[in-house]
């Protein structure tokens, strides 16, 4: 309350004169006790109005807000009108202080969502934990997290799978399990044991850190509306200052050989003032913004990073969205789909027999062999002399056996007898051969990310009927993939520049609006070509994102679909607030021309719209719970 003791103040002195007024009381009817009254109500919260505007007048800005309710106010006073002129810079004051509450919450409500940086780390030096900022942490440190605690930088992962919870940078509450090797970003929190971490990045150059960076800097970025209120603002304020004029001097021209001169001047100041105070564009210049913040934030806790408001509004106009496979519609990571055996052996001596082969190599499909195994729970046989025949496969000896394990054309080059169809799989081929006779093999293929299918239907819910992939895998697997997705355009076996000139085709159509989704450094040139280029933030390299419009931080492409919804209904709600703004006004700016609209209405008319428009920007954040 003590941030709106001056407010209350003035409004307490307004209330109690007003009713001593009604009330006829004796003192209180002289001229001079009134006028002393009101300007005791007047000068807490009008004053800081009228210092503005004078500073306003020394830099030879004369049309704004602060010059508008100054004139109103000192012009109602002139008129006698004390009450009426207390109660525009008391209501104006109000409305000031709720817009600068409302946009404080915005930015801060932005800010406490990313900035979740750990202010200490527990770093392991000459065998001993050390306790330490953050900041002085050098890269190849090794750093201890415990259970609860939150990953204060960006590592690769030590020791075994641990679970961690990503809310604080994808919004998901489901924990990711993390394994040796892979990363470990700043903000992440460990849900289930102890681990360490090898940094990696300096605390500066965190995902969080950048991710923190991107969203502060998404307000220099304007969106179309935004620049449109502000070009206006800066035509309308002068325009409405104009007609108030003529309201006052074309009746004085009319009158002045009149003996009613003043009465008439007073009257149609009066109408002057009241189209002054409707005329303040408020509720317009603080709620545009103030939408876009929210929209940006809602995205935010969702786990969607808009690097400008532009791009909010970008994102609403897309008629075309063109994806990248391999780890934007799939997880690009081999798994085991399928095991096919010959000859009377099962499953798990195939697997075996393969997997041990494999085993010494770092390949990733050899990895992804080995983690089937290890899910398969087959035990691995280890120290097999194993040898490399290049552009085919391996070469080992179990048992006395010679085994094979590599592609068809391994097989072809013994002469072993294997099933034709197997030539015309599209999907990695891992055979196998014991003693010159095919025993069976593995088929192993790019994943497909859940929620890969029901994006596509949700675009096309949205009316982006043009869906296309483009990917330097193989046609055929494109196709297949494309198949499976419900996308009618897929084109496999391109470079990034044939990734570049279909892109260019596509906008070479002045209708089409497209959206680019990929995740890889090949991707950058062509995030770069399209209207809107969306990068995957998680796995993405640093480069897509960097270049990037709009990150999705979950990896997940149905993340665009909430993307494109945020974006919508942050125009729509933007849009009624300017439809709101200019009605009210409008109305009211007529009414006060013709006399039948009072200061006191025209106060309640802007203050109320503004604060209206005010709570209306901010419901979109309502898209973050």
């Amino acid at each position: 309350m003590k941030k709106y003791s001056a407010e209350l103040f003035s409004f307490g002195l307004l209330v109690f004169g007003i009713g001593l007024s009604s009330g006829d009381v004796a003192w209180f009817q002289s001229e001079i006790v009134r006028l002393i009254w009101y300007l005791v109500a007047f000068i807490p919260v009008g004053f800081p109005v009228l210092k503005e505007a004078v500073e306003c007048l020394r830099k030879r800005e004369y049309f704004n807000e602060f010059m508008l309710m100054s004139l109103a106010a000192i012009g109602a006073f002139y008129i006698g009108e004390y009450p009426e002129g207390v109660a525009v810079m008391l209501f104006y004051s109000i409305g000031e202080k709720f817009q600068d509450r409302a946009v404080s919450l915005a930015r801060s409500n932005i800010r406490s969502l990313l900035d979740v940086r750990p202010e200490r780390a527990t770093v392991i030096r000459d065998g001993h934990e050390v306790i330490e900022k953050p900041e002085r942490v050098s890269i190849g440190e090794i750093i201890e997290i415990k259970v609860g605690e939150r990953v204060p930088l960006d590592g690769t992962m030590l020791g075994d799978v641990a679970a961690f919870n990503t809310a604080a940078l994808t919004g998901e509450s489901i924990p990711k399990n993390i394994r040796t090797g892979e990363n470990v970003l700043a903000g992440m929190i460990v849900t289930d044991r102890v681990v360490k971490v090898k940094v990696t990045k300096p605390y500066n150059q965190s995902a969080l850190a950048r991710i923190l960076e991107m969203v502060q800097n998404a307000s220099e970025r304007k969106a179309p509306a935004e620049l449109f209120i502000r070009k206006f603002a800066r035509v309308y304020t002068p325009v409405v200052a104009g007609l108030a004029m003529l309201i006052v001097l074309i009746p004085w021209g009319v009158s002045w050989v009149q003996s009613d001169f003043f009465f008439v001047l007073n009257d149609w100041l009066y109408r002057a003032l009241v189209f002054l105070v409707i005329s303040c564009p408020c509720a317009l210049v603080v709620s545009i913004p103030l939408g876009y913040f929210g929209g940006i934030g809602a995205a935010s806790h969702q786990g969607i990073l808009f690097k400008g408001g532009n791009y909010l509004d970008a994102v609403t106009k897309i008629n075309s969205v063109v994806f990248d496979k391999t780890g934007t519609l799939t997880k690009g990571v081999f798994e085991v789909q399928q095991v096919q055996v010959r000859n009377g052996l099962t499953e798990e001596e195939v697997i075996r027999t393969i997997a041990s082969v494999e085993n010494r190599s770092n390949h990733p499909i050899a990895l992804a062999i080995g983690r089937y195994a290890n899910f398969r729970q087959v035990v691995i046989r280890q120290g097999i002399e194993v040898s490399e025949l290049a552009g085919y496969g391996l070469k080992a000896f179990i048992d006395g056996k010679e085994v094979l394990v590599g592609n068809v054309r391994l097989l072809d080059k013994y002469g072993i007898l294997f099933p034709s169809e197997l030539t015309d799989v599209p999907e990695t081929l891992v055979v196998c051969a014991v003693d010159g006779e095919y025993v069976g093999h593995l088929l192993l293929a790019d994943t497909v990310k859940e929620d890969a299918k029901s994006a596509v239907a949700a675009l096309k819910r949205l009316n982006i009927d043009n869906i296309q992939i483009l990917s330097g895998d193989k046609q055929t697997i494109v196709s297949k993939l494309a198949a499976y997705l419900g996308v009618d355009e897929a084109y496999g076996d391109l470079l990034p520049e044939d990734k570049v000139a279909h892109v260019e085709a596509l906008k070479s159509d002045p209708e089409r609006y497209v959206a680019f989704v990929g995740d890889g450094i090949n991707d950058a040139p062509v995030l770069a070509l399209s209207d809107v280029g969306v990068a995957m933030g998680s796995l993405g390299s640093d480069v897509a994102i960097e270049i990037a419009d709009v990150v999705l931080q979950t990896d997940r492409p149905s993340k665009l679909v909430t993307a494109i919804r945020i974006g919508k209904e942050t125009r729509r709600i933007i849009w009624q607030n300017i439809t709101l703004a200019f009605g009210v006004k409008l109305s009211v700016l007529i009414l006060g021309a013709g006399g039948l609209a009072t200061m006191w209405e025209a106060v309640f008319a802007d203050v109320g719209v503004a604060l209206l428009a005010i709570l209306n920007a901010i419901r979109i954040q309502k898209r973050a719970r």
